[in-house]
């Protein structure tokens, strides 16, 4: 079997007396989407924040392509790509600029590379011509993931993609990932959008306060079940009655 693009073991981060991740596991192989699902507060941004070289852990261990990655080992990295909360740009600079710019840090990137990632994203020559501040939320989205795309990342890390888009810009960025995907991508998914999840990822995780509470293939998840939303909230309910931590 190939190697895990990423792989979190027995993962801890404390901050004071207060436990945000609790000993989570788990590992996300090239070609796969997986689907990071949890309440608000239970430790996934966090997790995205050590997984990304922001955080140290308070004990375990994480890698990106066998290697590992804390504040001080970010060479890893180097094959991830991340859009995380809303993308930040100069206003005055257009999208096309501001793609070109970050070309230009990889000195192997051809300039027509520019142009594949905004045919990629759906972001037309016209609109990538204007400046950013008049562009939409929804536009700013496709361009953060263009830049997140543009060195063509091993593993694409996102944090509710979608934010902003319309109906048909969702449905694009769902049929986008799966081709990405297919083309043998490793995508970390953490969304709210639990209907969105389930048409894209083939494993989800859920954490609840801090724990992995449940992980596995979607259709195994589904077994017996209407959809991932009944999932989601079934596992957040068994996670709640049972006993508190101590």
């Amino acid at each position: 079997m190939s190697q895990p693009v990423l792989r979190l073991e027995h993962v801890v981060k404390d901050y004071g007396s207060v436990r945000a991740v609790d000993d989570v596991s788990l590992t996300v192989w090239p070609g796969e989407c997986f689907g990071f699902l949890g309440p608000n507060g239970a430790g996934k941004t966090t997790t995205i924040g050590m997984v990304l070289g922001l955080l140290h852990p308070t004990a375990g261990r994480i890698e990106v392509l066998g290697r590992p990655v804390t504040p001080r080992h970010t060479a890893a990295l180097r094959e991830v790509g991340a859009l995380v909360g809303a993308p930040a740009f100069y206003p005055y600079l257009s999208g096309r600029a501001h793609l070109d710019l970050l070309r230009r840090l990889y000195p192997d990137l051809p300039p027509s590379r520019v142009d594949e990632v905004l045919e990629q994203v759906g972001l037309p020559p016209q609109a990538a011509r204007r400046p950013v501040k008049t562009y939409s939320t929804g536009m700013r989205q496709r361009l953060g993931l263009a830049a997140a795309l543009l060195h063509r990342p091993r593993l694409l890390v996102l944090d509710e993609p979608t934010n902003g888009l319309d109906p048909i810009g969702m449905a694009e960025m769902r049929a986008l990932l799966r081709q990405l995907a297919e083309g043998g991508m490793a995508i970390f998914l953490s969304s709210h959008l639990l209907h969105e999840v389930q048409q894209v990822c083939d494993r989800v995780g859920i954490l609840y306060r801090g724990r992995l509470q449940a992980v596995g293939p979607v259709d195994e998840l589904l077994q017996g079940r209407r959809d991932l939303e009944e999932v989601f909230f079934d596992t957040v309910a068994a996670a709640s009655s049972a006993r508190p931590r101590a």
